[in-house]
């Protein structure tokens, strides 16, 4: 199976295109130790992925022409955006790696009352940046078309005024308190549309937390009668809706 790259361009991929590969892509290319004639996969985000012949190698760069493009569509129906309190650790990056490999479309880091990992400034900034590493990497792996973004890191109640701003997409809050279950809150999804998920740090969200989630327009969703951990949490959902578009429910 070809070796698949995403590459960031400021033009469309383009069937004969000969160009020379970003930094990084190029970089990954020669590791892999290919040769001129071997064939890569490429994808943009702007839909589908192209095959691509490797003519040339140097010390720093590669150049390749563009072939075929596939149409393939590999993505969700419904935009999931995780707005994810960051557990401790390097468990952030295993949420990252993961969501991406079920489909989700973004994914907002946020520091809450209970949040044992917290950053800010210059810190948060190099976080962000790893962890859109880890979500082009899974993407590539995966077979995904489009890389999630990952949102700069903010406190609960910046992403709060975000989303009650959003008036299109639905609002969700994980929550073990009086909640409906998430199969019953599905069914008011649509496809082609967006939905926001809050799931809360280790030990979940304080009470302050969940009422300021209610009162910005969030409804209560039950994962069941089970405590899941804060990177298990909102990977079940994805999993959940990912089944059901799947099953065509």
């Amino acid at each position: 199976m070809p070796a698949r790259l995403h590459i960031e361009t400021d033009t469309a991929l383009s069937t004969g295109a000969e160009i020379a590969l970003p930094p990084g892509p190029a970089r990954h290319v020669q590791v892999l130790r290919m040769q001129p004639g071997e064939t890569i996969t490429l994808f943009d985000g702007r839909g589908g992925e192209w095959s691509a012949e490797i003519l040339a190698m140097g010390r720093q760069s590669v150049e390749v022409r563009i072939g075929a493009h596939d149409p393939v569509d590999r993505e969700l129906p419904l935009d999931i955006v995780l707005l994810a309190g960051m557990p401790a650790n390097d468990r952030f990056d295993w949420l990252v790696e993961k969501a991406t490999e079920l489909g989700v479309a973004a994914i907002e880091p946020l520091v809450c009352e209970r949040s044992v990992l917290r950053l800010s400034g210059e810190r948060a900034e190099r976080r962000r940046e790893h962890w859109q590493g880890v979500a082009r990497a899974a993407a590539e792996q995966c077979g995904r078309t489009r890389v999630p973004l990952i949102a700069p890191v903010r406190t609960l109640a910046q992403a709060l005024g975000e989303a009650k701003a959003d008036t299109g997409a639905p609002l969700w809050l994980l929550s073990l308190g009086e909640a409906r279950p998430l199969a019953e809150r599905a069914t008011a999804l649509r496809t082609g549309g967006r939905v926001r998920v809050i799931s809360g740090p280790e030990g979940g969200l304080s009470p302050a937390e969940e009422a300021a989630a209610r009162a910005a327009g969030a409804v209560a969703v039950s994962l069941g009668a089970r405590v899941l951990r804060s990177e298990t949490a909102p990977l079940a959902v994805l999993a959940a809706l990912g089944l059901q578009e799947r099953l065509g429910a």
